[in-house]
């Protein structure tokens, strides 16, 4: 019996009450599907998606069961950004996969189909849907297109930037950002919302060839439609996610992240997927599947294209097809067949040949977006985990946008204890070359862990500093944020972790080929690790936590409660 019946046995209240709605008797009779989505006026990865919901609702009536809606609408970071917004960015990722957890079990569905497009909205629903375990099928919500001359959301921060420098005037800057979104999807390059539609598909959880699409096209609500009747076929087969979605499922995901230069904050997004599914995915599987992997990708913020380009160039499966002797071909997907059945279905399908069709009034062709795997961006991944003195439990670097000037060097340290402050001393030029500039006490405990995104551009667009600094934080990164960056440096300082200890002028090595970052000397000298050592005990003997910032409300609940970025920062 399925599970919405035997529910129903149980509750007598259920029939009128759904009756109520306008359900028939055949209605209550059927396999029940859970229609999830993010829909909402909250931006435009949001604002489009009833399309989507109302394609998914009738292809799970026309298989046969009875679709329900529900909504649990995101934020948007870039709305966020530049206030305290920000810090409810990654908490309300946890809320959302919490509602869909009460959502699912309050009623009892026997499938469900998933959609959404952005940052923290997919992974949530990743999370939701490994923590409820039914039958279920994610829809990508596509991305946006490009404006002008291939204007697209992330260069509104370094243009900013350079307005408040004098560089450019107020009204180039309107210009800019009144052209840099021109409809809805997910921002247009490899940022977040781009990464976690792409894992979506690479975990085997959306249908192939559905991440990044473009938004406003009719193939989107096609997907839809499918993912709805193939969540009514899923319902009487009776398999759940985490009978789809095993190890090798992540394991495949994070080698298509390293092939794509997938966002840094994958490294909080997909352990806390993990962590839902039952599966114990750390940075050390991170670190080690990016060594010696192909990166292909030639999309914004790293590359040249805007990520409408991506799809046009067969999307996931060409990525898979480059790098399908780093995959697990036999990892199971939502379609019913294997990873490697499905990109044989495809080619016979005639997918590639339409995907690349799409690039020929642009004069490129697949190779000009997707690198072949001989031929490729770079060859030890994208991603490195960091460890030392500074950061015990690691920290994160995307090496493919930090100079080649910056994998190893000393600098001084420059401590601030908020982002404000750091942004202000970048942009009075306060900062010089050789200056390793700490954002501390914005981890998850500290303030929800928000984007450190206009620092980090306001020093990526000075020709100078950019090749010459490096910024360290317990917070994290955008993921359009390039420059030599490094996050979610563990233990954070709200925690005591020893970058709460760090001084003005101490001295700061990094090292991304050995994957080090470590004090090695104080003010501006150089030491022994053991005289470092017993500086950081007497510290530490001296060191006061802070008060919480949040001591109530939903970001007092998650400061009390998330845990280290390096494990996904979830709560606990």
């Amino acid at each position: 019996m399925l599970s919405s019946q035997k529910v129903r046995a149980l509750a007598p209240e259920m029939d009128p009450l759904r009756m109520g709605m306008g359900w028939t008797r055949e209605d209550l009779e059927r396999p029940q599907v859970l229609v999830e989505s993010t829909y909402g006026d909250s931006h435009p990865g949001s604002a489009h998606l009833n399309r989507l919901v109302e394609a998914a609702v009738r292809g799970a009536q026309d298989g046969g069961a009875k679709p329900a809606r529900y909504f649990a609408t995101d934020i948007c970071d870039g709305m966020a950004q530049g206030h305290d917004g920000i810090n409810y960015s990654l908490a309300h990722r946890d809320l959302i996969a919490g509602m869909i957890e009460v959502h699912a079990n309050a009623t009892t569905f026997d499938a469900g189909v998933f959609i959404s497009s952005c940052d923290k909205a997919v992974p949530a629903q990743l999370m939701g849907i490994g923590r409820i375990d039914i039958p279920a099928v994610m829809v990508p919500g596509g991305v946006m297109a490009a404006g002008p001359d291939l204007l697209t959301l992330e260069q509104i921060g370094k243009y900013s930037a350079m307005q408040r420098r004098g560089e450019i005037t107020q009204e180039q800057l309107t210009y800019y950002k009144h052209h840099a979104c021109p409809g809805c999807g997910a921002c247009s390059f490899m940022g977040t919302a781009s990464t976690m539609q792409i894992m979506a598909e690479a975990l085997g959880l959306a249908l192939p060839g559905t991440a990044l699409m473009p938004a406003e096209e009719p193939e989107l609500e096609e997907a839809a439609y499918r993912a709805g009747l193939r969540a009514a076929e899923l319902a009487r087969e009776g398999v759940t996610a985490r009978q789809i979605v095993t190890r090798e499922s992540f394991e495949n995901a994070v080698m298509v992240h390293a092939a794509i230069s997938g966002s840094t904050n994958s490294l909080l997004h997909l352990p806390a997927i993990a962590h839902e599914f039952g599966v114990d995915l750390d940075a050390e599987t991170f670190d080690r599947l990016h060594r010696g992997a192909h990166y292909l990708l030639d999309i914004r913020p790293a590359g040249r294209w805007p990520a409408q380009f991506f799809h046009y160039a067969g999307g996931v499966p060409a990525v898979m097809e480059e790098i399908r002797s780093m995959l697990h071909l036999d990892a199971m997907t939502v379609t019913g067949h294997t990873l490697g059945e499905n990109l044989e279905r495809l080619h016979a399908d005639g997918f590639f040949a339409r995907c690349e069709a799409r690039l020929r009034p642009w004069n490129l062709t697949r190779a000009d977006v997707i690198r072949p795997f001989d031929d490729p961006i770079g060859r030890d991944g994208a991603i490195a985990i960091l460890k030392g003195n500074l950061a015990p439990e690691g920290a994160v670097v995307k090496h493919t946008a930090v100079p080649r000037e910056m994998f190893q060097a000393t600098l001084r340290a420059r401590p601030f204890d908020c982002e404000e402050d750091a942004i202000e001393a970048v942009l009075r030029h306060d900062i010089r070359p050789g200056d390793a500039v700490f954002i501390r006490y914005e981890g998850p405990r500290g303030s929800g862990m928000p984007e450190m995104f206009y620092t980090t551009e306001a020093i990526a667009s000075d020709p100078e500093l950019g090749r010459a600094i490096a910024l360290i934080t317990d917070g994290r990164f955008s993921g359009a944020s390039k420059g030599p960056a490094i996050g979610h440096v563990s233990p954070e300082a709200a925690a005591g972790g020893p970058i709460a200890l760090v001084e003005e002028g101490d001295l700061i090595r990094i090292d991304i080929p050995a994957r080090v970052l470590a004090i090695v000397g104080v003010s501006g000298r150089a030491c022994a690790p053991e005289e470092v050592e017993r500086i950081l005990h007497e510290r530490r003997a001296r060191w006061q936590p802070r008060p919480p910032r949040y001591t109530r409300g939903v970001l007092g609940l998650y400061c009390r409660c998330a845990a280290s970025p390096m494990k996904g920062g979830y709560m606990e």
